[in-house]
C-alpha cells in the first residue's frame, strides 16, 4: 500500500467516524445564492471523502426540516442573518446537535459588525474609525469626523452586500440610503488606503495569508462572486514578519469575540504598513471563488481534507443538560 493509499485510508476513516452529517445551505438571507454554491461544494467534498452526508436547503421552516431525519452533526454552510448570526446555532444547542463553527454568541457578535468593532477597540485592537448612522444626520460632519473616502455599510450583512465606497459629502446620503434596504442598522467606516488581505483559520492553525488585488472600487460582492479579474495572491506578498504579525492579530481578533473551530479575518494594511481589522467570518464562503479552500489547497490540504476537518470539530457550546424545568 502506498502512502498516498494509507492517507487516502486515513480520510475516509476519518469521514466515516463523522456519522451522518447534515450540510445546511441555503436561508433566507442576502446571501442565498452564495449559501447554495457553499453548501453543494461542502456536500460533493464530504462525499468524496467518504462521509455519509446529505443537504439541506433550509426556509421559513427550518426547524421542522431539521427533524425530517436524524443525523449526527451539522455542517452549516449558511451565510448572513439566519444562518451565521446564532440564530441557527441556538436552535442546533436546544436539539442538541454538535455543528461547526462558533457558538451562538461568537457567531452574533462575528455578525455585528458594530459590537465586533467596539469589542477590538476595548482590547486595543487596531481598526478603523467608525460611527453608527442615524437619519437624520449632518453629512459634513460624518465626513469632518471620518474623511473622504470613507465606507458605508449595513452591520448585519456579510458578502459586501449593500457596501459603498463615498467620496463625496453629497453621496453619503445616497449610500446610507442603499444600505438601509438591505439593514435597519448602518454604519460609516473611516477609509484604508492600502492593501487588502484575508486570513483564515482552521482551529489552532494559521493558514497561508491570501492577498487580494481587484479592479472594483473594493473587493464587492461582484469580485468576490461573479467577475474573473480578482487576484488572489497566494503567497501574499508580505515578508515572513510581517505575514507573521498578520497572522497573531487575526488569531487575536477571532479570539477577542469567542470564535472557534474555523473562520477567515479580512484586514487592511496601509500605506505606512500597519494592518487594520475590518471584519471577522464565522461561515465563510466555500465556493469555487472563496477564500478559505484556496489558503487550504496552498498549505496541501485539499477540500476533501478541510471538510472533514471542519466536520471533526463540529460541537454544542452550550450546556443544556442540566437545565431543568422550572
Amino acid at each position: 500500500m502506498t502512502t498516498s493509499d494509507v492517507t487516502h485510508q486515513s480520510l475516509f476513516d476519518r469521514a466515516r467516524a463523522l456519522g451522518r452529517v447534515a450540510v445546511l445551505m441555503g436561508g433566507c438571507s442576502a446571501e442565498r445564492e452564495v449559501s447554495l454554491k457553499s453548501g453543494a461544494a461542502v456536500l460533493a467534498a464530504l462525499r468524496e471523502a467518504g462521509t455519509d452526508a446529505f443537504g439541506l436547503d433550509l426556509g421559513a421552516d427550518a426547524l421542522a426540516q431539521l427533524q425530517v431525519e436524524p443525523f449526527d452533526r451539522a455542517f452549516i454552510a449558511l451565510h448572513g442573518r439566519g444562518g451565521e448570526d446564532g440564530t441557527i446555532q441556538g436552535l442546533l444547542e436546544w436539539m442538541q446537535v454538535p455543528y461547526t463553527g462558533s457558538g451562538v454568541m461568537s457567531s452574533a457578535l462575528g455578525m455585528d459588525k458594530l459590537r465586533c468593532k467596539q469589542i477590538w477597540q476595548s482590547l486595543g485592537l487596531p481598526t478603523p474609525n467608525f460611527m453608527l448612522l442615524k437619519a437624520p444626520f449632518d453629512a459634513q460632519s460624518v465626513v469632518d469626523q471620518l474623511g473622504l473616502p470613507l465606507m458605508v455599510k449595513p452591520v448585519h450583512e456579510g458578502s459586501s452586500v449593500g457596501m459603498s465606497k463615498v467620496t463625496s459629502v453629497e453621496a453619503l446620503a445616497e449610500a446610507y440610503e442603499r444600505a438601509c434596504a438591505f439593514d435597519g442598522l448602518i454604519m460609516a467606516e473611516q477609509w484604508v488606503t492600502g492593501h487588502e488581505f484575508t486570513v483564515s483559520l482552521l482551529g489552532e492553525q494559521v493558514l497561508p495569508v491570501i492577498g487580494l488585488e481587484t479592479p472594483h472600487h473594493f473587493y464587492d460582492y461582484d469580485a468576490k462572486y461573479i467577475t474573473d479579474d480578482t487576484r488572489y495572491l497566494l503567497p501574499c506578498g508580505l515578508s515572513d514578519e510581517a505575514e507573521t504579525d498578520i497572522g497573531t492579530l487575526s488569531v487575536a481578533a477571532f479570539n477577542a469575540i469567542g470564535c472557534s473551530g474555523w473562520g477567515r479575518v479580512d484586514l487592511m494594511q496601509d500605506q505606512a504598513g500597519r494592518f487594520w481589522l475590518l471584519e471577522v467570518n464565522t461561515s465563510p464562503g466555500m465556493t469555487d471563488h472563496s477564500l478559505v479552500p484556496q489558503a487550504a489547497a496552498h498549505a496541501g490540504i485539499s477540500l476533501a481534507e478541510l471538510v472533514v476537518s471542519i466536520a471533526e470539530k463540529a460541537q454544542c457550546h452550550l450546556s443544556l443538560s442540566g437545565v431543568k424545568e422550572a
